[in-house]
């Protein structure tokens, strides 16, 4: 009897085991989604701050036109009203690129929330996703993507890139810049000289992986290196080096839209 009261509450310590590692993966899960979620609405908030910061010097800007015109009225010929028309044009061109870069930021958030929801547990370890002034940075660590010392895409690799390509696919109004890092350690290897050579090899291989394995249109692709010298952490230490050896891609609205905003800039001051 001792010996059945034994097992029987060995299995209900062992079940209660088990249901509180369960409940602690699902709050951790939890706990991973609202820190990312925080992580947007920090991005946004700075992104409004700057927005609000650039309004205000440009009306600071403006009222000392307007003074100056003021205390200068005899001297030259622009009327009040016409100097009134020209603030009031300028504030509404200010006010229009608010509206805009605010719909940008809105949606680059969105973006960024698609695609980190739709990475595992592993894959968020090594992609770091994040919104900076407008642009969405998708920051990937050099061992998933690659074979050791080399610029092939390993096999790993593949199933993160196509959620990435998917957000790609569905965000076609935007550009995307395929960057490749590299920490300071010297390589010199058959057709590979130096890190330069092998940032823009790697820079290469992922937006040939994403036009021919996923469809990407390559018109919007872009690939370029800047081999050891866009360091975010110092290559004194493993974890610095490691941090450094990264592909950014870079989503960002296409040049053309931005060009049009400027067009509709207010004529003179």
């Amino acid at each position: 009897m001792m010996a059945g009261a034994l097992i029987s509450t060995s299995c209900a310590s062992k079940k209660e085991l088990l249901e509180c590692q369960s409940q602690n993966k699902t709050l951790n899960e939890d706990f991973q989604n609202v820190k990312q979620e925080l992580a947007a609405s920090t991005a946004r908030e700075n992104s409004l701050r700057d927005q609000l910061s650039q309004a205000q010097k440009d009306y600071a800007r403006l009222q000392r036109t307007l003074d100056l015109s003021l205390s200068n009225t005899s001297q030259n010929n622009i009327s009040i009203d016409k100097l009134v028309d020209q603030i009031n044009e300028s504030n509404q061109y200010i006010r229009h690129l608010v509206e805009v870069k605010s719909k940008s930021d809105s949606l680059n958030t969105v973006l960024m929330n698609n695609l980190t929801r739709s990475l595992t547990m592993d894959e968020k370890r090594e992609v770091d996703v994040q919104v900076l002034k407008g642009v969405v940075y998708i920051s990937l660590a050099d061992n998933m993507l690659y074979k050791t010392g080399s610029y092939e895409i390993n096999d790993r690799a593949a199933e993160t890139l196509s959620k990435i390509a998917k957000i790609i696919m569905d965000y076609s109004d935007y550009d995307v810049l395929v960057e490749g890092n590299t920490d300071t350690v010297p390589i010199s290897r058959e057709n590979i000289r130096n890190n330069w050579d092998l940032s823009c090899l790697r820079a290469s291989s992922v937006v040939q992986f994403l036009q021919n394995r996923f469809g990407v249109n390559p018109k919007r692709l872009t690939a370029g290196g800047r081999g050891e010298y866009n360091p975010i952490a110092s290559n004194d230490t493993e974890v610095g080096k490691q941090r450094n050896r990264r592909t950014q891609i870079i989503i960002t609205p296409k040049l053309d839209q931005f060009m049009e905003l400027i067009d509709k800039a207010p004529e003179g001051e």
